[in-house]
């Protein structure tokens, strides 16, 4: 009997996984690659690509993102640029709208944005002024949250045009750098499936 396909495969992947490793989400954890010393020497790059090489892994970490949301949100919003990934097949899997967070003067229309601080210097991410209604519940996505500032930023913007931003979603946590908690002070709930250790 062959290796079942599509959303079978993803319980196969879960069931496999779970009779070798106890811990939630730990199937998903195996497929991050880890690159030493990328960008730089004593960072530990957390590679999300090979999850996404694997399609059973993708689809169970997609479903797995939408049942840690206590309720649906009416859209979604993802951060440039791998947060694009997750949250267009997380708004596909809630059957909700998507809207695109930017880096500068990448969008066509009338745009609002929020500058945040970097290590060295600012960055800027924008998004269509009309992208989102005041009152409207929106879900931010990543890949990653690492110290917060570009999910902090995109709260901020968000917030600003009138929407509520009462959870978040990501893939990968590194609880080390702080960005969760930071999210949390802000009144945040951020969802996580797996954490690493360190940078």
């Amino acid at each position: 009997m062959g290796r079942p396909s599509g959303r079978m495969a993803a319980s196969f992947l879960l069931g496999r996984a779970m009779d070798n490793d106890d811990r939630p989400n730990a199937d998903l954890k195996a497929l991050v690659r880890t690159i030493p010393d990328y960008p730089h020497a004593g960072i530990m790059f957390r590679d999300i690509t090979t999850l996404l090489l694997d399609g059973p892994g993708f689809s169970t970490c997609i479903t797995r993102m939408t049942a840690s949301l206590p309720a649906r949100p009416d859209l979604v919003a993802g951060i440039e640029a791998r947060g694009f990934i997750f949250a267009a097949a997380l708004a596909r899997e809630l059957g909700v709208g998507l809207v695109l967070l930017r880096k500068k003067n990448k969008l066509p229309g009338r745009v609002t944005g929020v500058n945040y601080a970097l290590e060295y210097g600012t960055d800027r991410i924008e998004m269509h002024a009309d992208a989102v209604q005041p009152g409207q519940r929106v879900c931010l996505v990543d890949d990653l949250i690492a110290t917060g500032g570009t999910a902090m930023a995109g709260v901020e913007l968000l917030r600003g045009a009138g929407a509520r931003v009462e959870e978040a979603a990501f893939a990968i946590d590194l609880p080390d750098l702080g960005g969760a908690q930071r999210l949390r002070a802000a009144g945040v709930t951020p969802h996580a499936l797996v954490d690493f250790p360190g940078h």
